[in-house]
Parts: structure tokens; sequence; C-alpha cells
């Protein structure tokens, strides 16, 4: 990254990205390829996917930039399209609906990113999120959180479609009934697994 363009916001830099700035492109690089490539990582266990999906994401951002219309955070835009990438690259390196992927396990350690979203942004919604079964949390957040269809979460995810449909069925019951709760807290676990009928 350059003193010029380490000064400047993300959306500077993505509309010098639409004039042909391969600078600007190489500094929006830096600050978000780290990121992406993490986010990325947990919804696909194979990294040449993840990498590839990665490269094809600032590749379409530099032949696109001028698609962005300065609404929302640049960083959503990315997202938008790093997600979409790495459903194509994991079509094309697979050719199948059955695809490994990766799940989060309950040992992983919470990254700041997802604490701030959990605790901040989410709060009640954040808690009932984190109480779900990670098949049931993973459909929400591929359908809801990131935007996909159904068919694109089921390419991600590795199962049929109407599998993700009947997770997203059960995550949003579970989610209502936590949510309607007026004793649901940290300290309820009990009381959710019982209503969600995983005990």
């Amino acid at each position: 990254m350059t003193p010029e363009t380490a000064g400047r916001d993300d959306a500077a830099l993505l509309r010098a990205v639409a004039r042909g700035d391969e600078a600007a492109l190489a500094a929006l690089y830096d600050r978000h390829a780290g990121w992406l490539t993490v986010r990325l990582a947990r919804r696909c266990a194979m990294p040449d996917v993840v990498d590839q999906a990665v490269q094809d994401t600032f590749l379409v951002l530099w032949r696109g930039a001028g698609g962005y219309g300065g609404r929302g955070d640049v960083a959503a835009f990315i997202w938008g399209i790093g997600i979409r990438r790495l459903i194509g690259a994991m079509r094309r390196e697979t050719g199948t609906r059955r695809l490994p992927s990766r799940v989060a396990e309950p040992e992983t350690v919470a990254s700041a990113e997802d604490q701030v979203l959990v605790g901040i942004e989410h709060g009640r919604l954040g808690q009932a999120l984190a109480g779900l079964s990670p098949e049931l949390r993973c459909a929400i957040e591929a359908t809801v959180l990131d935007g996909l269809t159904c068919a694109e979460a089921a390419v991600l995810l590795g199962v049929a479609e109407g599998t993700i449909k009947s997770r997203c069925h059960r995550a949003r019951v579970a989610l209502r009934a936590a949510l309607a709760d007026p004793a649901s807290g940290p300290d309820t676990t009990a009381h959710r697994r019982e209503a969600w009928g995983t005990l």
C-alpha cells in the first residue's frame, strides 16, 4: 500500500479502481483479502478453491468496480462478490452438489468479528443464533447473512436444496421461540434446548 492510497477510504479507492487505478486495487486487496480468505475458508474446506475465489473476487472488482453505487459498505460489496465467486469455484472444482464443507466446530475460538456481530449488532438474536446446532446455523448464515439462494447455499454446504429449506425453517422456528421467551439469556441454555427439542 502506497502512502497515497493509505489515507483514502474504501469508497474512494473503489472509485479509483473504476477509473483503472491499479494502485487503488492493490490497496483494496491489502485491506480486504485477509478477512475475505478467512470467512470463505469457514464455508469451504478446500484451500485451493478458496484461494481461487479470492483471486476471482478481485478480478471481478477490477472489471466491475463501476457497479458499486455508493450504497452500503465496500466490504459488504466485496463479500457479495466473494461468496458468489466461491460458489462458482466450488462448482467448477467438483461438478457436483456434494461438496466438503467446513462447519463451525464448538472448540473453535470465535473471531473478533464474530464477537462484535453477536454481541453488538445482533444482541439477543446473536445469542439465539449461537444456540442453534451447527447445521441450522450454517443454513441461516448462508441464506440470510450471506444473502445466498437456497440453491446456492446447497452447493456451498454440500447438501440438497430441500435440506437447506428444511434447516432454514427449523432455524426460524427455534429463533422465534428463543426471542419470544422473555427469560432467554445466557443462563437459559437448558430451556432453549428443551424448546428446540435438542435435549
